[in-house]
């Protein structure tokens, strides 16, 4: 099943307040630890994110709108250091996101619009509806990884229940993306 463009952006509105909840507030203990070398916090997950907002999503949407299937993407680093403290990140994203929906709605994509093509550097020909998708999959993946790294931090913790505990077996995600 393929989500709605008004499902996807409903989606992408509460990501920012998602993340401000479980977040802001929380000691660095929580927030500035990771999972092991090579791996993100969640200060980092939060920096990714509005690099994302700047570069990734909406550029790319223009970007088909403009050259279809002409130009591949623009390449993209994943990896940003994030600058600020945590709530300054939280607000830029928060900031960020509300400007590239706003954007987003105000092209009034058509069911033609979201089938358009354009060819992403490495998997080839994606569409406008894949996009959008990737995009709000991808919060989910980060909201996932943001408490996979908390939850991380009381593993010794939380002694024998640790086998009922997922968060704490799981490896769907590298933590380096």
């Amino acid at each position: 099943m393929e989500p709605s463009l008004q499902e996807t952006i409903q989606l992408l509105t509460r990501t920012p307040a998602a993340l401000d909840a479980l977040l802001r507030g929380l000691p660095e203990t929580l927030t500035m630890r990771n999972e092991g070398e090579d791996t993100w916090t969640a200060f980092r997950v939060i920096g990714h994110l509005v690099h994302c907002e700047h570069v990734n999503w909406m550029p790319r949407v223009r970007w088909i709108l403009e050259f279809g299937d002409t130009r591949p993407f623009e390449p993209f680093e994943r990896a940003a250091d994030p600058s600020g403290s945590l709530p300054h990140q939280l607000n830029e994203f928060s900031r960020l996101r509300a400007e590239n929906l706003a954007a987003l709605e105000a092209l009034h994509l058509s069911p033609e619009n979201l089938s358009l093509r354009g060819r992403h550097p490495v998997f080839g020909p994606v569409t406008i509806s894949q996009v959008l998708a990737t995009w709000a999959v991808h919060d989910m993946t980060h909201l996932h990884q943001i408490s996979r790294i908390i939850a991380y931090q009381s593993r010794d913790a939380v002694g024998p229940w640790i086998k009922y505990l997922g968060v704490l077996h799981c490896d769907g995600h590298s933590a380096k993306d």
